[in-house]
């Protein structure tokens, strides 16, 4: 398995005199491993050099656009194995697929009451 050298400022610690290049046997080194067997590792690489380099406010905005997308893409599957469910009963059934039944049934029961 093919790992890469990390440094300090990879981990978050941002202080320009902290950002030597940690090599095997540093104290605090960690070797990255590969993440996708279907990417070539060089272009992983050239990914986790973008990440890194990306400032905070890029990462969450990506993380939230991909967040998002899985909503979206979660919610129209369910609305295209089921095109007669009401708007709730799609939102139930995503609860139920993303965080268990029980917690739909428990807000099931939490709307139905509200409603009244």
């Amino acid at each position: 398995m093919e790992s890469y050298n990390t440094t300090l400022a990879d981990f978050g610690q941002r202080n320009k005199g902290d950002a030597k290049r940690l090599t095997a046997g540093d104290e605090g080194y960690r070797a990255m491993i590969v993440q996708s067997s279907d990417t070539n590792p060089q272009a992983e690489r050239v990914q986790i050099g973008l990440i890194r380099e990306a400032s905070v406010a890029r990462r969450i905005s990506t993380v939230r656009s991909l967040s998002q997308t899985a909503i979206y893409l979660s919610r129209r599957a369910i609305r295209r194995a089921k095109p007669l469910l009401t708007e709730r009963e799609a939102d139930l059934a995503f609860v139920a697929n993303h965080y268990g039944e029980d917690l739909a049934e428990r807000l099931a029961l939490y709307l139905e009451r509200k409603q009244l």
